[in-house]
């Protein structure tokens, strides 16, 4: 009976052993391997450098401030609108059905951009709210771009000179990219305005007619070169403080 009881605890105690064995050599492969079980983020994680990654948080915090410079510079632009507004209306003296309608335009635009403002300004510096306030700003430019150059058909009269024209068109989007200091809706702004001034010298006609059209689109393109020149440059400035890309194994 001795021997009985013996060889089955003999057994079990194998294969407790076998057991435990196997289970240490699997562990054992497993740390061995340890790729295996790494996900892709912790993988790309560990495939950058400390310099390297320090480099991505000094571009997004660079561009968040450049977004949030945005934000406060776009109220200028709004009431430089309003302002540009009343002054051409007190410069060509006219008042009458399209000259309201016109101005009922340019405060819309004004309004837009103060709404996007105003919703952007509790959250200043999220980076997911400055960039759809960055967006919303192009589409409210284009607007405003559109009705300033809608301007030459409803409000510039029939006898308007060639300064008085290229000044509306091409003077009027100098004085938004300045403000702005954004390139990109800057031109949003500044495209609508010249085809509608260009066109409309040669559509009504005004007597600036074809020379007027061709100064038109002249000074406008001499605006957005300037603007994109100045991009340019600003960007070129702050990269003189980057950090220096040091070499990493």
């Amino acid at each position: 009976m001795s021997r009985i009881i013996k060889a089955f605890l003999t057994r079990g105690a194998e294969r407790m052993h076998v057991t435990v064995i196997e289970g240490t050599m699997a562990l054992a492969e497993r740390a061995s391997q340890p790729e295996r079980f790494q996900s892709p983020i912790a993988e790309s994680f560990q495939a950058r450098s400390p310099i390297a990654r320090l480099a991505e948080l000094h571009a997004e915090a660079r561009d968040t401030a450049r977004l949030a410079n945005l934000l406060g510079r776009s109220v200028h632009a709004a009431v430089a609108l309003i302002a540009m507004g009343i002054a051409a209306m007190a410069i060509t003296g006219a008042v009458s059905t399209e000259s309201l309608t016109w101005s009922g335009f340019i405060l819309m635009g004004a309004a837009a951009i103060a709404r996007a403002w105003h919703r952007t300004i509790q959250q200043p510096f999220e980076r997911a709210a400055l960039k759809s306030f960055s967006h919303d700003l192009d589409a409210i430019m284009a607007f405003a771009g559109t009705a300033w150059g809608a301007g030459a058909f409803l409000l510039l009269p029939s006898d308007a000179s060639l300064v008085t024209v290229v000044l509306f068109a091409a003077g009027s989007s100098a004085v938004v990219a300045t403000l702005l200091r954004e390139y990109g809706p800057a031109l949003h702004f500044l495209a609508p305005t010249a085809a509608l001034g260009s066109f409309a010298c040669v559509l009504r006609p005004l007597p600036a007619s074809a020379l007027g059209a061709a100064l038109i689109l002249m000074a406008c393109g001499a605006v957005a070169a300037a603007a994109i020149l100045a991009a340019r440059w600003n960007a070129r400035a702050q990269n003189t403080t980057e950090l220096p890309v040091l070499p990493f194994a």
